[in-house]
């Protein structure tokens, strides 16, 4: 029953981050007109970074062990840091559909990172979910994007971000053997805030000139897809595989086409559609295991009657 319970929690967890990483992507369209890149991503990150450390001093959650810092810095400065930045800068230079289309080379890079390090097991319905969501954000990608809107500069800068993206998860997993979700969340953005430090000019004299509606919506993507989406990730992250986990983003591009609809009025053509049915059909594949079959009962043979040998007593 434990187990069970745990199963439907991390669930629940990692549903929270994939719907809250999907507003985002709205969120970053608004925000991103008023700020620049690193800019976005540093009003992104000090706002994530004192939600966080509130709650870890409410909670005394104290410092993460020793044992733990490694792999909170890394993912600090791959994921929170560098990540952000060049996404920002990557969706800049290129249509939506191209920047969704390239960063989710993310969720493979993972599988075979984890793999590679983390001895992930790969069974056949993670891989053939993983080919179908694939698919399907390929079909979103190619339906969302712009003639002759990609640039090469902006290809590359998604491509880096999917690998830093990569880079992070694998990198955080070890580090919640030993360190809580909110703490290994709450010191990634704080290692984030100070590797995006440099853009402080630039934030401040661009909240200046930004209207309200960006600004509150950099505070936004700090407060919920930040602070909660990543420490929901990291809940569920601690609880099953990196490449599991990487699979579950895949949905995100279903949800960003339904929140563009529904928050924009972005109607989505029928290949759109299309495409994000696949991104879930492949989710809901690589999340589901193979049918136990209860084992047949062996029952032992019954020993042989023994011939009566001579020396038996009569």
């Amino acid at each position: 029953m434990n187990h069970r319970r745990t199963e439907l929690l991390a669930a629940g967890a990692a549903t929270v981050t994939v719907i809250l990483w999907a507003s985002a992507f709205v969120s970053i369209r608004s925000a991103g007109a008023a700020y620049s890149p690193g800019a976005l991503a540093l009003g992104r990150l000090l706002s994530g970074a004192l939600a966080l450390g509130v709650i870890c001093l409410i909670r005394r959650e104290g410092l993460p062990p020793r044992s733990a810092w490694r792999g909170i810095a890394v993912s600090g400065v791959l994921w929170f840091g560098f990540y952000m930045v060049v996404l920002n800068w990557g969706e800049q230079q290129v249509d939506a559909g191209t920047a969704a289309l390239v960063v989710n080379i993310g969720p493979l890079l993972i599988a075979l990172l984890g793999a590679r390090l983390l001895g992930d097991a790969m069974p056949p319905r993670l891989l053939a979910g993983m080919a179908v969501s694939f698919a399907g954000a390929v079909t979103v990608g190619l339906s969302m994007s712009d003639d002759g809107g990609a640039s090469v500069l902006g290809v590359i800068l998604c491509l880096l971000a999917a690998i830093a993206y990569a880079g992070g998860v694998v990198a955080q997993k070890p580090a919640l053997g030993s360190a809580t979700p909110l703490q290994v969340t709450t010191f990634g953005c704080f290692t984030g805030a100070l590797v995006c430090l440099p853009f402080a000019g630039q934030l401040v004299s661009e909240a200046a000139d930004a209207p309200a509606s960006a600004t509150l919506n950099m505070v936004y993507l700090g407060v919920f897809p930040t602070a909660l989406a990543f420490t929901t990730w990291a809940y569920a992250l601690a609880r099953t595989t990196a490449s599991r986990m990487g699979a579950t983003t895949y949905a995100v591009p279903a949800l960003v086409v339904l929140m563009s609809w529904l928050a924009l009025g972005e109607v989505p053509g029928l290949l759109t559609l299309a495409g994000g049915t696949l991104c879930l059909a492949g989710v809901a594949v690589s999340r589901s295991r193979a049918r136990r079959t209860a084992p047949v009962p062996v029952t032992a043979p019954e020993p042989e009657p023994q011939p009566e040998s001579a020396s038996d007593p009569a």
